[in-house]
């Protein structure tokens, strides 16, 4: 492959990459100063302060305090990012296009499960890129990363193949965060930075194959790419229903294999137990089409829609290719009994 072919590639890409800016007012980052910290600074009036210089602060006592990338893909200004990268209700998010004009952004919405999310700016006749099918996605093909590296560096491009489909992660957004498993993921050694995420991952046609999510801590060349078509369900979603509709199922489960069966002495080295995360959870969602249906803790879950359970075919997976009314059959094991139960998937909130 020539140098000059990648070189045309990112030149039709770049300009419908954007960088977002994300500030908050001074008065909510000092609220949320964690207390093990207050022996470390100055103390104001009201108590202790984080100090920021001057020059940080604009004028309506707003201050940066990240960045990330995103994507046109509609040339209305409907831009595709990461959910982490404008996740705080709080912040403010300004888009600045490859012009440096700078736009004011809105929340469209945020997928529940993926981790994607869509802004609109108002602005027209912007360049886009188009989407891909990650289905078709192949290991080895070239891969090319493009972001804004750290927040700070415009126009950051690298380069790799891809070099895992289907990884699983378990992964967090900040160090307060839960973490969430992400699941179906892009793997490719082409760099991704904390500013690159949410910046398109592009094929050798110029078309997007994922959205740059996320890196692992420690390893070299091993970073990870939300599928495309993710993405591509979520701005249909929002075309028609006005946000993304998920379906919800409403157990909290471990999904067992071999190891958990011997460690737990349960009867099958497969399925989703049904578990209780505190005292007062029993596993299932009041209220839910489980908790309608009779489902409860120390169930197992063995298959849904005829299909087995196990950890390559998790619960998540599957609801992934269902909608919400769906109605859907469930072999379940209590005891030593295996029943069938029928429910309808309700929207995940």
């Amino acid at each position: 492959m020539s140098d000059q072919k990648v070189i045309s590639i990112i030149k039709k890409t770049m300009p419908a990459v954007v960088s977002i800016v994300i500030t908050k007012h001074l008065e909510d980052i000092q609220k949320e100063i964690p207390p093990d910290l207050y022996p470390f600074l100055p103390n104001g009036p009201d108590g202790p302060k984080l100090k920021i210089p001057p020059e940080l602060i604009d004028k309506r006592g707003m201050v940066q305090v990240g960045g990330g990338s995103g994507f046109i893909v509609e040339s209305d200004g409907l831009i595709l990012t990461n959910k982490h990268v404008i996740s705080d209700p709080k912040a403010e998010y300004t888009v600045i296009i490859s012009d440096d004009r700078k736009f004011s952004a809105e929340v469209l919405t945020r997928d529940p499960i993926n981790d994607v999310a869509i802004l609109k700016i108002q602005a027209s006749g912007l360049p886009v890129i188009k989407l891909g099918d990650s289905t078709k996605v192949e290991l080895g093909e070239t891969a090319i990363a493009i972001g804004n590296a750290l927040g700070i560096f415009k126009n950051t491009v690298s380069m790799g193949i891809v070099s895992g489909l289907s990884r699983s992660i378990s992964a967090q957004a900040d160090p307060q965060s839960p973490p969430q498993e992400m699941r179906g993921l892009i793997q490719t050694d082409a760099a991704i930075n904390h500013g690159n995420s949410g910046g398109p991952l592009v094929d050798l046609t110029g078309k997007a194959m994922g959205i740059n999510a996320a890196i692992v801590f420690g390893a070299q060349n091993i970073s990870f790419a939300i599928p495309i078509n993710a993405a591509k369900r979520d701005l249909s979603d929002l075309k028609k229903y006005g946000h993304v509709k998920r379906p919800l199922l409403g157990v909290r489960y471990i999904t067992i294999d071999d190891n958990l069966k011997d460690k737990m002495n349960l009867p099958v080295g497969y399925g989703a137990l049904v578990v209780k995360e505190s005292p007062v959870d029993h596993g299932v969602v009041p209220e839910s089409p489980a908790d309608k249906a009779g489902l409860r803790e120390k169930d197992i879950i063995l298959t849904l829609n005829g299909k087995k359970i196990d950890r390559e075919h998790p619960i998540q997976d599957f609801l992934e290719n269902l909608n919400v009314g769906d109605r859907v059959e469930l072999v379940v094991l209590r005891g030593e009994k295996e029943k069938k139960m029928y429910l309808a998937l309700a929207e995940r909130k």
